[in-house]
């Protein structure tokens, strides 16, 4: 069962709110709750009301629990851009498009997984496979250190650097 909600037309660019969306993709709602109401940005607030909105649809709707859901698909539209202008030097105006997002959001219900069968093993051959554990322990035995020869001294000058021959 997939449960949508959607704010159109929310004052922030698409930019912006891309950011917070990307941190609660794919999370439970009671995570997502939680980022949302610890970050620090401007659009976590309306995000979080639309989170909360579709939780409330889900629950009296569908009759469904809020710890059963999780963002499913999320996505951050742009919506119409409010063209406005700005003085600039010499009589000229600027362009200021203030961007307006759209937020589509769309919760699930967790499936359960179902659980592995674990074969049932003998007890001789457990008892086998410590034994054969414990017979593989390796002693440690210390490398002998090689002795040092004195190195010899070399009178004059060590060429470093050598020209080739044309």
């Amino acid at each position: 069962m997939e449960i949508t909600a959607k704010l159109n037309y929310l004052r922030i660019a698409p930019r912006k709110m891309r950011l917070l969306v990307d941190l609660i993709r794919g999370e439970k709602i009671e995570k997502a709750i939680t980022l949302l109401d610890f970050s620090i940005k401007k659009g976590s607030k309306p995000l979080k009301k639309v989170l909360e909105q579709a939780v409330a649809n889900a629950e009296n709707n569908f009759q469904l629990e809020k710890s059963s859901l999780y963002i499913s698909k999320i996505t951050i539209d742009e919506g119409p851009k409010l063209k406005r202008w700005r003085a600039r030097a010499r009589g000229r105006a600027a362009r200021i498009e203030k961007k307006t997002s759209h937020i589509s959001l769309t919760l699930s219900e967790v499936k359960e997984r179902k659980k592995k069968k674990v074969k049932k093993v003998s007890v001789a051959k457990v008892k086998k496979a410590e034994e054969k554990k414990t017979k593989k322990v390796k002693i440690f035995k210390p490398k002998k250190e090689k002795t040092l020869r004195p190195v010899k001294e070399v009178k004059g000058f060590k060429r470093v650097f050598r020209r080739k021959a044309f």
